[in-house]
């Protein structure tokens, strides 16, 4: 598996979810933090994204938002309109938005009655559940809002999922449920290729595409237990040890082991939540010869052996 998709297999946590959203002016809805990532997509119409720490963005149609922390943000058809609070979830209809009886997966929302000032917005807006212990590096650097513009010729994949994603959504029909969780799936990677193709020179744009710092990372992910030294994966590119262990720091901010023993403990963490192998099981699959070398290790990273960190999600759930 690359690492791209070990990232978000590894950060994803539960279903996302997704609705079309259709807005009447004068309308502005703020939107809690989520423990996850947002997003919208302008299908019809116009509107901006408000209450960020800088100025008003403004969005047309074809435009795409990816919050990846999942913060507090506002969506209004122009700067000023006051905020309301969006207290959609899928199960269940505030009183400010309305969905169409016979269609669950649309909100609207705006003034009642037929009058309304200017055109209206359409958008798609859902978010995906992410793991907040520990999130990979690849989606934890992100910037607190990646804005792709619609610009004609680029992200041909981004933009014929996004209509997929728009025609199911805006006319249900057997099977939309699971359609639409597949391909909002696609939609995460399709979104996460585009900044980082457009990102080549900096931070994990550029340990991707890095021929040697990239070999490096498949290299680990493709077999996590392998005992690696850093000669090792130097070698695949044809690097002294020296050489590579500068290079891998400055693009991925630390060293191949470090970054080796992170990725280890990491799948030892979903492999806990996710299974009921025994722990010795786990620490040979990451690399571990004794259950005790692991369980030392997986304390180090989490503080807490990793027999009671497999309690913490039924206990949470309990509560």
């Amino acid at each position: 598996m690359d690492v791209l998709s070990d990232a978000v297999t590894a950060a994803r946590t539960g279903l996302p979810t997704s609705y079309r959203v259709e807005c009447r002016p004068p309308w502005g809805r703020r939107y809690q933090p989520v423990a996850g990532a947002g997003f919208h997509v302008i299908l019809e119409g116009s509107c901006w994204l408000v209450d960020q720490t800088g100025p008003p963005v403004a969005l047309g149609v074809g435009d795409i938002l990816l919050l990846p922390h999942g913060d507090r943000h506002g969506m209004v058809d122009r700067p000023g309109t006051p905020l309301l609070p969006m207290t959609y979830r899928p199960d269940q209809t505030p009183a400010r938005e309305q969905r169409r009886p016979t269609d669950p997966h649309t909100v609207r929302i705006g003034p009642d009655g037929a009058a309304h000032d200017g055109p209206g917005t359409v958008m798609l807006c859902g978010m995906y559940r992410f793991a907040r212990e520990r999130p990979h590096p690849l989606i934890r650097d992100l910037p607190d809002v990646v804005h792709l513009p619609a610009r004609l010729g680029q992200h041909h994949q981004l933009r014929t999922t996004v209509d997929l994603l728009a025609n199911e959504l805006g006319a249900p029909r057997p099977g939309t449920q699971a359609a639409v969780t597949a391909i909002l799936d696609l939609l995460l990677v399709h979104l996460l290729r585009a900044w980082y193709e457009g990102s080549p020179d900096i931070g994990w744009g550029a340990a991707l595409t890095d021929p040697v710092v990239g070999t490096a990372l498949r290299a680990i992910h493709d077999d996590p237990s392998r005992q690696w030294t850093v000669e090792d994966l130097g070698a695949l590119a044809g690097m002294s040890r020296a050489a590579f262990a500068r290079r891998f720091k400055r693009l991925v901010s630390q060293g191949p082991l470090t970054y080796l023993t992170w990725w280890r403990m990491t799948l030892a963490a979903r492999l806990l939540r996710e299974s009921d192998a025994p722990l010795a099981s786990v620490g040979r699959q990451i690399g571990y010869g004794s259950e005790f070398a692991f369980a030392n290790a997986f304390k180090r990273q989490y503080g807490v052996p990793p027999g009671r960190y497999r309690g913490w999600p039924q206990k949470q759930t309990a509560a």
